[in-house]
């Protein structure tokens, strides 16, 4: 598992590409904890069986809930084009 991402005075410059971190931390409650757990495990459900053309999800498509937090994805590490 690798974890990336950048600063929030970063999000609007252009042809970002986000850094590896060493560590996160998230500041959730139990509720938005559960909500994030079921989307992790919507996108492991997705690349069992999608496999390798799985490529991505946003957590805000899946929860509108989170619109407004941070961008929290997760990518398939063996997606193919």
């Amino acid at each position: 598992m690798k974890v990336h991402g950048y600063a929030k005075e970063e999000q609007d410059v252009e042809n970002l590409i986000p850094s590896e971190l060493a560590e996160i931390t998230l500041v959730a409650s139990p509720d938005e904890l559960r909500r994030i757990a079921k989307f992790l495990d919507h996108c492991a459900s997705g690349m069992e069986l999608s496999g390798k053309s799985w490529c991505h999800e946003h957590l805000s498509d899946k929860d509108k809930g989170f619109l407004n937090s941070p961008h929290f994805i997760v990518f398939n590490p063996e997606y193919e084009l």
